[in-house]
This record gives C-alpha cells, sequence and structure tokens, in this order.
C-alpha cells in the first residue's frame, strides 16, 4: 500500500496543495509506545506527510493530556489526530478519545465514528480491523502483487468467529465481517469450549491478547486465521495469541506475529489520515 498512498501524497503536492498531516500524542516513556509511534512517523514521512507531534510525562494530567487534543483539533494542517495507547495509570483513555475531533480521528475510535461503523457511515474506521478485512481480501482473491484497490469479496455462506470483544478489535472486527454478510460468533477467552467454537470457523480472527492461546486443534481445515495478538515473552520474544507452528498445517492461510496485521494497521493509519484529508482538508 506504502506505493499507492505515496502515489496519492505526490498528486496533492503537485497541485500546490498543503500535504496531508498526522498529529501523534504520545504520554508517558513506553518503550514499545515510542517505537510503534517511530515507526509510523516514519512512515508517514516516506510517502510525504508532514507530522507533528506531542509528547508528554507520564505523570502528565488529563487535562494537559486534553489541551494537547485540543490544540491539534485547532490546527488546520492536521488532518488525523492518533492518541497513542495505552495511556499511562490514571488516565482515561475513554474520555481522551472522546475529546479528539471525529473529522480527525485517524485511529477510528471516538464514539461518534465507533456508532457510525454500525451504519457503515463513518469517517475512518479502526485501523486494525480495517487491516484484517484488507488482507481477508487480499487472502480470498489469491495474494495478488498489490493489495490495493481489492475488491471487496462478499463473505456470504461463510462462517467467521472472533475471538476478543475490545472496541479496539473485536467489537469492530465483527461489525465489518457481518457486513460482508459472514454469520458471525463472537467468543472471548472465557468462552466454554473454546476450541469447538473455533473449529466451526472459516474465518478465524483472534485477538486477546494471550500468548499461544489457540492451538492447532482450533483450526479448521483449511481455514484463514488472522492473529491479531501480541504478546512479549519473559524471552523477550514477540509472538501472537495462536500457536503458529500448531495451527499452520491446518490453515489455508495464517497472519505471522510479528509482521502480518501490526504493519497493515500502520499503513490503515495512512489511508485513513489520507480520506479524512480528502473529506474535510482546506
Amino acid at each position: 500500500m506504502e506505493q499507492g498512498l505515496a502515489a496519492e501524497v505526490a498528486l496533492i503536492r503537485s497541485r500546490g496543495a498543503r500535504p496531508p498531516g498526522l498529529g501523534v500524542i504520545l504520554v508517558g516513556d513506553n518503550p514499545a509506545s515510542h517505537a510503534y509511534v517511530r515507526n509510523k512517523e516514519r512512515f508517514a514521512q516516506r510517502i510525504g506527510f508532514e507530522t507533528f507531534d506531542i509528547r508528554l510525562p507520564a505523570d502528565a494530567t488529563e487535562e494537559s493530556v486534553g489541551r494537547a487534543i485540543e490544540q491539534m483539533n485547532e490546527n488546520r494542517a492536521i488532518d488525523g489526530i492518533l492518541l497513542q495507547l495505552p495511556l499511562p495509570w490514571g488516565l482515561s483513555a475513554d474520555l481522551l478519545l472522546n475529546r479528539i475531533d471525529p473529522r480527525k480521528d485517524a485511529d477510528g475510535l471516538h464514539p461518534m465514528n465507533q456508532g457510525l461503523l454500525q451504519k457503515g457511515m463513518e469517517y475512518a474506521s479502526p485501523c486494525t480491523p480495517s487491516g484484517v478485512m484488507k488482507l481477508l481480501d487480499w487472502t480470498m482473491a489469491g495474494f495478488p502483487d498489490s493489495i490495493e484497490a481489492l475488491p471487496r469479496v462478499s463473505l456470504a455462506g461463510k462462517s467467521a468467529v472472533v475471538v476478543g470483544r475490545s472496541i479496539l478489535v473485536g467489537k469492530p472486527v465483527a461489525t465489518m465481517l457481518l457486513e460482508r454478510n459472514a454469520t458471525v460468533t463472537m467468543a472471548h477467552s472465557k468462552t466454554p469450549n473454546l476450541s469447538a467454537v473455533c473449529r466451526a470457523a472459516d474465518i478465524l480472527v483472534v485477538a486477546v491478547g494471550v500468548p499461544f492461546l489457540v492451538k492447532g486443534e482450533f483450526i479448521k481445515e483449511g481455514a484463514i486465521v488472522l492473529d491479531v495478538g501480541i504478546n512479549r515473552l519473559e524471552s523477550g520474544e514477540l509472538v501472537g495469541d495462536v500457536a503458529i507452528e500448531q495451527a499452520a498445517p491446518h490453515a489455508a492461510a495464517i497472519t505471522p506475529v510479528p509482521g502480518g496485521v501490526g504493519p497493515m494497521t500502520v499503513a490503515m493509519l495512512m489511508a485513513n489520515t489520507l480520506s479524512l484529508r480528502r473529506q474535510f482538508g482546506s
């Protein structure tokens, strides 16, 4: 997707218009969050975006973070705002996400966009679920060389199981699968007989945050498995929610961790910001 996004930004610039602007607010000193932000900003700069960032200490108050959000809301050079999660203890992600202008909600997490998602009318869709759907389209199209401009495939007749119920992934991806006419089952770490529920899935999306929760025997033969989990073991190794070595022999396709859904999430953040630039930018 990077080439296609860069080409559209280059076209905007060639017309003498300002480039899309991405604003990032990072609170605290979480090393993983710093790495994620660094990767996102580098991607944005490579495709020609202008980036703006505000970094606040771990002891920042809710009001100081709110003021940073308002500053970006008012900056006409910023089209998309990302509040990097998780926030330090004591800060309410829900309250602070609510303060982002829905027309600049690059992550698609403002309650207005979450509600509009149910009607297919959101300004921007949540990035990780959108990335999951893009990877699903790419897989079902037979892995074409380009992942851009893929048709939105109908999932009528397909059974989809979503393991995880967060507003970040589980609930919105279930909505997107329903929109494509899949028959969707929601499950989670406390679902009785989870293995049997998962084995019914033609499409299995796992986003719980429990390493190796889904074993090989959970996978229906020929299923498409999208592992959204990312967990750091004591050894420092990053692993998903799916035991990939056990699951891969049964699956038609399975996303790796790291390197699967994560990079697509970053690409969808840029696609959202570019879309918001088109809709509301001046």
